[in-house]
C-alpha cells in the first residue's frame, strides 16, 4: 500500500449487530440461525472505505467514532466476507487486529435494504478493481490489445438512402405542372391589352336591285379596323347597262359601295 494513497468512503449504515458464531465443522456455509439473534455480542455502525485496492470494513461505535474491529478484503467474494445460507441480512467477517491475529465473528442488519446495500458496495469497488487492472495491462502492452479497422473489406459496399432528400428538393425547385385540358388541343390565353376574340357578325349592305353584297367585319387584333368579306363576282353587262341610267346620277354616287373594292369606310 503506497503513502500517497487517499482514503475513500463507500458505504456507512449506521446500525449492525456482532455476533459470536461457532467453529465451522464441515466445509457446508454458515447458518445464522445458529446464532444467537436475539443476543447480539455488539451493536454500533459499519463503514465501508478503500485505499488503493483494498476494502475495509469498519465497525464503529456510534456515537464516538472509536474503532471496535476491522476487517480488510483484497477480493470479493472471497474467504473475507461470505453470506450465509439460511439468510441475506447476515454475513461473516474475518476481522484483524494488525498483529497478525484473525478471527470469524458474524455480522447482521436489521434492514434487508442496509444488506443490499453493502453487497454492492463491495462488488462495486472490485469492479472498479479488474478494470484498472486491464488498463494498467492494455498500457504496458497496447499491441496485444484489439484493433480497430475501420476499412471495407472486399467486395463490401455502403448503402446511402437519399429518397427523403430527393423528395424534398423536387418539391421545393421544380415548377407546377399545368392541368391537362380535357379536349385534345390546349387554348392559348388571350394577348395583354387585346379585345375580346370573339367575332361579331358583320352588317350586311344590299344595294338596291340585286346589286353586289359587301360584308365588313372587324378584325379581333385590328384595333377596330373593317375589313371585307368575300364578294361575288360583278354583275354581266347587261344587268349593268340596265341601271346604268341609276348608276350614272350625281346625286346616288357618294351612298353607294362600289364593287371590287377591299375596304370599306365608314
Amino acid at each position: 500500500m503506497e503513502e500517497g494513497e487517499y482514503e475513500s468512503v463507500l458505504c456507512v449504515k449506521p446500525e449492525v449487530h456482532v455476533y459470536r458464531i461457532p467453529p465451522r465443522a464441515t466445509n457446508r456455509g454458515y447458518r445464522a440461525a445458529e446464532w444467537q439473534l436475539d443476543q447480539p455480542s455488539w451493536s454500533g455502525r459499519l463503514r465501508i472505505t478503500a485505499k488503493g485496492q483494498v476494502a475495509y470494513i469498519k465497525l464503529e461505535d456510534r456515537t464516538s467514532g472509536e474503532l471496535f474491529a476491522q476487517a480488510p478484503v483484497d477480493q470479493f467474494p472471497g474467504t473475507a466476507v461470505e453470506s450465509v445460507t439460511d439468510s441475506s441480512r447476515y454475513f461473516v467477517i474475518r476481522i484483524e487486529d494488525g498483529n497478525g491475529r484473525r478471527a470469524f465473528i458474524g455480522i447482521g442488519f436489521g434492514d434487508r435494504g442496509d444488506a443490499f446495500d453493502f453487497n454492492v458496495a463491495l462488488q462495486d469497488h472490485f469492479k472498479w478493481v479488474r478494470q484498472q487492472c486491464e488498463f494498467a495491462k492494455q498500457a504496458q502492452n497496447p499491441d496485444q490489445g484489439p484493433k480497430l479497422d475501420l476499412g471495407f473489406k472486399e467486395g463490401q459496399t455502403i448503402k446511402l438512402n437519399i429518397a427523403n432528400m430527393k423528395k424534398k428538393e423536387g418539391a421545393a425547385g421544380s415548377p407546377r405542372a399545368r392541368p391537362a385540358s380535357t379536349g385534345g388541343l390546349s387554348l392559348l390565353p388571350p394577348p395583354p391589352g387585346g379585345k375580346s376574340s370573339i367575332l361579331i357578325p358583320p352588317p350586311v349592305e344590299q344595294l338596291s336591285g340585286g346589286g353586289s353584297l359587301v360584308q365588313t367585319a372587324v378584325a379581333p387584333s385590328s384595333g377596330g379596323a373593317t375589313m371585307s368579306w368575300p364578294q361575288p363576282k360583278p354583275a354581266t353587262t347587261a344587268t349593268t347597262d340596265i341601271w346604268g341610267d341609276f348608276t350614272k346620277s350625281t346625286g346616288s354616287t357618294s351612298n353607294q359601295t362600289q364593287p371590287g373594292t377591299g375596304w370599306v369606310q365608314f
